[in-house]
Order: C-alpha cells, then sequence, then structure tokens
C-alpha cells in the first residue's frame, strides 16, 4: 500500500469496531495484517455496498489477488453476497458485493425494570424491536426473553441468527462473560451468558452498556477520527468506556471505566456499591428524580415523566434536571484528570434535555480543567438504539474475529 493510502486510512475515521491506524502496521505480524485487511475489506463494503471487487482494490490501496483472498472467504462465511453482474462499456464484467441481508443477530438491552430486544442485519437496520417485563426471578426473566426470541425466529424465518448480543449495566469479565459488577441489578450470582444460551441455542455476547454505546459510534463512523474518546453513559447509574489511542480499553479485569463508582463527596448518600456520595449518587437519572421528588408534591415514577415535566415548563422539574446537569459535569473532572481525552460523548436519558443541560455541562467541565482548553463535549442521542445497535456490532466484530482465526489464509499489507 502506498504511504499516501496509508495516511488518507489513518487520518480518517473507520466505521467498524476496531480503529484501523495503517501507519503502525508495517512491522506487524501477518495475523495483525490479515485482520487489519479483513476489516477494511468489509467496513468498505458495508459502507460503499454495492461494490466490486475492483473498486475494493482501488479504494483500499490491496492488490486484487488479496482482495479477491479475502471477498472469497466472507463469502463462504456468509458475510457478503454476490449480486448482479455490471458490463462496462469496456473491461470485464464486474460482479457486485454487498452485505448478507439474510445474516441477522439479537440485540438483548437488560435494565434494571425491562428488557428490550431487537433483530438487527449487518446494515444496522432494525427489522423488529420490542419490550419484555422482567421479574425478581431471574429464570423467569431468561423463560420469557427465550420465548419472545423463539416467536421472532419464526417470523423472520428467512433469516439466519448469528446470536445474541447483550448489554447491562454492569462490568463483564471478557474471558469468561461472567457479571462481575452490576449494582443496580441483581445478575453478578447469575451465570446469564449460560441461561441465555440454553433457552436459545444461540451463542451470546455481553458487555457494558457504556462500551457498547462507544461500538455504536464507531461501527456507524461518528467518532470524525478522535482516538481518545470517553463515552459516558447516564442512565440509572453513571458509567463510562474508554477509547485510547484508537482501540477500547476495558482494563486489566474489565472493570475500567467505573467512574460512577468514584466518591465526589464521603459523607454523601450511601450508593449501591456500598460506598458513600458516589458520582452516580448526584449526576444519574435516579438523582434527578430523587431531587425533584424531594422538593415537589407531585411525584414522578420514571425520568421520562420528569423530562416531560422539564419541557413543559415545570420549575421544579426544570430545578432538578440542572442540578444533574451540573453534577456531571463536575464528575468529568475524574475523566479529564485521569484520561485527558479529545472528547467526551454523553449518551442516555439527559441527553433528550440537552438543549437545557448541556450548556450546564459544558460550563462545569470547563470551570473543572486543570489545565488547557477543555475537551469537545457532544450529546451521542438516543440511548436505547445505541446500546442496541452496539449490542449487535459487538456480536458481529467478535463472530467475524472468530472467524478469522478459524482460518489459515494469511493476508499481508501489500
Amino acid at each position: 500500500m502506498s504511504s499516501h493510502k496509508q495516511k488518507s486510512f489513518a487520518n480518517r475515521q473507520t466505521h467498524g469496531v476496531r480503529q484501523i491506524d495503517l501507519t503502525s502496521v508495517q512491522t506487524a505480524s501477518s495475523e495483525i495484517a490479515r485482520d487489519i485487511n479483513h476489516d477494511i475489506i468489509l467496513e468498505l463494503i458495508r459502507f460503499k455496498q454495492p461494490l466490486a471487487r475492483a473498486d475494493l482494490s482501488r479504494l483500499s490501496g490491496l492488490r486484487p489477488s488479496t482482495v479477491s483472498a479475502i471477498v472469497e472467504q466472507l463469502i463462504e462465511e456468509k458475510w457478503v453476497t454476490e449480486g448482479a453482474v455490471i458490463k462496462p462499456a469496456r473491461g470485464r464484467p464486474s460482479t457486485m458485493l454487498s452485505v448478507n441481508s439474510a445474516k441477522v443477530t439479537f440485540a438483548l438491552d437488560l435494565r434494571p425494570n425491562r428488557a428490550i430486544l431487537a433483530v438487527v442485519d449487518l446494515s444496522g437496520r432494525f427489522l423488529s424491536r420490542e419490550t419484555i417485563a422482567t421479574y425478581s426471578d431471574l429464570t423467569k426473566t431468561v423463560s420469557q426473553i427465550g420465548k419472545r426470541m423463539r416467536a421472532l425466529r419464526d417470523e423472520h424465518a428467512s433469516k439466519s441468527f448469528e446470536g445474541i448480543g447483550v448489554s447491562l449495566p454492569g462490568r463483564v469479565h471478557s474471558a469468561t462473560q461472567r457479571v462481575l459488577l452490576a449494582p443496580n441489578m441483581n445478575w453478578h450470582e447469575f451465570d446469564l451468558k449460560s441461561a441465555l444460551e440454553d433457552v436459545s441455542g444461540l451463542q451470546v455476547e455481553i458487555d457494558n452498556d457504556a462500551n457498547v454505546c462507544l461500538i455504536s459510534e464507531l461501527w456507524f463512523g461518528r467518532l470524525q477520527g478522535a482516538k481518545n474518546v470517553v463515552l459516558v453513559a447516564v442512565a440509572e447509574g453513571v458509567g463510562a468506556a474508554i477509547l485510547t489511542g484508537g482501540h477500547m480499553h476495558s482494563g486489566y479485569n474489565g472493570l475500567a471505566g467505573e467512574f460512577g463508582h468514584v466518591s465526589v463527596d464521603p459523607h454523601g448518600l450511601l450508593c449501591q456499591c456500598g460506598q458513600r456520595g458516589c458520582w452516580e449518587m448526584v449526576a444519574s437519572s435516579r438523582a434527578a428524580i430523587r431531587i425533584f421528588n424531594s422538593v415537589s408534591k407531585r411525584k414522578v415514577k420514571d425520568i421520562y415523566e420528569l423530562l416531560q415535566l422539564g419541557h413543559d415548563g415545570d420549575q421544579n422539574a426544570v430545578r432538578a434536571l440542572s442540578d444533574q446537569a451540573r453534577a456531571l459535569g463536575r464528575g468529568l473532572r475524574l475523566i479529564t484528570a485521569a484520561l485527558s481525552p479529545e472528547l467526551i460523548l454523553v449518551v442516555g436519558d439527559i441527553t433528550a434535555a440537552w438543549e437545557r443541560c448541556g450548556p450546564i455541562v459544558a460550563q462545569e467541565l470547563a470551570a473543572s480543567m486543570l489545565a488547557g482548553p477543555a475537551p469537545q463535549l457532544r450529546a451521542a442521542g438516543d440511548a436505547e438504539l445505541a446500546r442496541l445497535s452496539g449490542s449487535a456490532a459487538m456480536l458481529m466484530q467478535r463472530h467475524a474475529s472468530y472467524h478469522r482465526s478459524t482460518h489459515d489464509i494469511s493476508f499481508a499489507i501489500n
């Protein structure tokens, strides 16, 4: 690959889960080079489909023979399908390539009081989406989820289900897929992965909700070239996902990013993690609800009701949301001091009131900087959609990597 094309790829945010920097792989092993090339080709097809092998060679800078070998592997694994044959005025006919529309995944977003189940295809399109009631009896909850999955597979009988991508508000061990920490849910003593695999017959991949939201931003190419990013997920609690040097970072045991459980007030309210004054006790949706209910004669049951009251101009609701925004902005000092990101993304309930809350968060963030300008701050949109699309992307990426590891073909950067 020419140095010009390497720089072009390195300077442009890639759309997939892997952040590819081709300027750093010239001395990499053939296995790493193969994986990078595989990702490039699959991502080009996914975002520019339909296109021919010659187009892939031109766009990627890879030799036609290398592109052909990768494409044949992708077809064999059913990630890619061949379509129409285009006959140009001159030259050979070209067979157009697209991602396989028949390959889909389940995306499951588990919350303390509900589960959202969706069917998502390789292009990120939602073919179905529904909410399922959850119970204190976890076996009953999983049984109900399995029942709905079987019904959806019958409804989409022509589709090939790759597996189940699961997001939850907790930390998961990357190797065992066991839940390590989930203070707002009672899943840590329950083998969720095995239970879901038993009721579905499909492979399950689980990750933290903030991580899958960041994967969603990567999957859809919305980071605009940023390589040092922290995504802060605000819901019942506060969690974070970390991108450093273009790579997802989960730490030694998968617990990196739990800034919500760092104490900002040792005399504050008792958190479900057992400590007092954790950041999420003042910056989460639960905190805003608690503030409103403590001063208003009218009580709200959930954040959606509070957000609607704030939209309607209820002063107590506006005050509660503003207090939450201030606490969120002040707590971002934990992130800027520890990680110094170039971009902070906020995803979650508070973004529905971002026109009001965003400037407050930004003001507190700027005031808390140790030195230099504050990082760019941006709302990342609908949290539920991000968690679902990110869960699907996480599963697809892990499975694509697994398929690659079972092949002997080695692709090198040319």
